[in-house]
């Protein structure tokens, strides 16, 4: 994309998050420059093409890790900047130094990344997400089981399913489907938390 469309992208973003001093999610910007016919986000473009999605998602956050080090330039503002929420606040000193922490900066800043993802590429990328998410809500949910923290180490967890299996146990009187399902929450915790033994 050329240097001017992408200036004329970074003063369209700036422009809609000045209006939107709450914020606006990534989806939200992606209609909204659809909607304005900006260069890069064709407005009969469906979302469930990957490849053309993730076009956009990588414009729209060069877009923006370029706006936010031209405002920090500036001294005019700061953005905060993830797929849930892009904001545009007051400009924070020291908040550009803070910038080599983010990883994604450099990701997004360099156009390399855009011109040579592949869509299978993409496709891996999003399989490897939802496996993740999936595998993250499991995790949750059976930590609920147990009563236990997302913090919970795996000591804590056996030590903890021991106490709860022992007083459910059907064979001393408990309860089946309730030790059913600490079975099947251990089961996914054990998966996941297991230590990897040494090859020692």
């Amino acid at each position: 994309m050329p240097l001017r469309e992408i200036d004329e992208l970074q003063t369209t973003l700036l422009a809609k998050l000045r209006s939107q001093p709450a914020g606006c999610s990534e989806y939200d910007l992606l209609k909204y420059l659809q909607a304005a016919q900006v260069a890069g986000f064709p407005a009969g473009l469906l979302f469930h093409d990957s490849l053309a999605l993730f076009r956009m998602h990588f414009l729209l956050f060069h877009a923006l890790y370029r706006l936010r080090e031209q405002l920090w330039d500036s001294a005019s503002g700061h953005l905060e900047i993830s797929a849930l929420q892009v904001r545009l606040g007051p400009y924070q000193a020291g908040t550009a130094a803070l910038a080599h922490l983010d990883p994604l900066r450099d990701y997004y800043l360099d156009f390399n990344h855009l011109d040579s993802t592949t869509a299978a590429e993409v496709d891996a990328k999003l399989r490897w997400f939802w496996e993740t998410l999936h595998a993250k809500q499991a995790r949750q949910q059976a930590l609920t089981v147990l009563g236990l923290e997302l913090s919970a180490n795996y000591a804590t967890i056996k030590q903890r399913y021991r106490q709860l299996a022992a007083r459910h146990h059907p064979d001393r009187g408990g309860d089946k489907t309730a030790f059913q399902q600490l079975q099947a929450a251990m089961a996914v915790l054990d998966k996941g938390e297991r230590p990897v033994p040494s090859a020692d």
